[in-house]
């Protein structure tokens, strides 16, 4: 079943029977305490892993946030795209997500912390991009109550931009395209440097790697290195690379 989410709650029509079905299918998955994702990202993040009940700040990269994806949807886990409506099912299909775990919900509408919170319930994978100007970095009452619902349910959620309380910050800087010729040609791969910043630790993990590669793969070049960064703050910017 290829799930496509148009509406908000109403596209969800029985929670509770919705996540029995899922947690029956799934069996112990959304309890394990650290979800794999690939493993150029292992070694950078805390845990080896996306660690299960929290909350994740992404740079505004789909590559990023579908690299991310991967690896637990291709193990069985339900994952949803929420707020990016340019988003398609070609591009998550080509970073190996499977669509027949996969819901979309484009354009969440005003409520969309609501509406995540509800998706947060019954999937163990949530993205989301919070509208432009949205309040979504101060730390309220909707907010509180959706990292109760995800330490509650052990689902991961990623934020494209700042989130309050993040798990860690995961960046990206200074890409360069493969493929060009003297001025023509088709784009064939990127290289950019990805670097994680954890709330549980002062050093921020980097590491070079093409994202993707010529022929769609993930590939880490070189070994992660380590910088030393401040721990005065609880969120931290993220830039926006396509």
């Amino acid at each position: 079943m290829r799930a496509i989410v148009r509406d908000q709650v109403q596209a969800v029509p029985d929670i509770h029977a919705l996540r029995d079905r899922l947690e029956r299918m799934q069996g112990r998955r959304m309890d394990a305490p650290v979800l794999p994702t690939h493993p150029a990202f292992s070694s950078l993040l805390p845990g080896g892993g996306l660690r299960s009940g929290s909350a994740y700040a992404l740079a505004r990269s789909a590559s990023l946030l579908l690299a991310l994806m991967a690896r637990p949807s291709q193990d069985g886990a339900w994952c949803s795209v929420i707020g990016m409506p340019e988003l398609g099912a070609e591009a998550a299909e080509k970073y190996g997500l499977d669509l027949d775990r996969l819901v979309f919900i484009p354009d969440p509408g005003p409520r969309w912390l609501a509406v995540t919170a509800t998706i947060a319930e019954v999937l163990p994978v949530v993205a989301v991009r919070p509208p432009a100007g949205s309040p979504a970095a101060r730390a309220g009452a909707e907010t509180t109550r959706l990292a109760a619902r995800l330490r509650d349910r052990g689902s991961v959620l990623l934020v494209q931009g700042a989130w309050p309380q993040a798990e860690a910050v995961i960046d990206v800087a200074d890409p360069r395209w493969s493929g060009l010729g003297q001025g023509h040609g088709y784009l064939a791969g990127r290289e950019l440097t990805v670097s994680v910043t954890s709330r549980r630790s002062p050093n921020a993990r980097r590491a070079r790697m093409l994202l993707p590669a010529a022929d769609g793969t993930i590939e880490l070049l070189g070994a992660p290195a380590e910088r030393l960064v401040p721990r005065d703050r609880d969120v931290y910017p993220v830039r926006a690379v396509g």
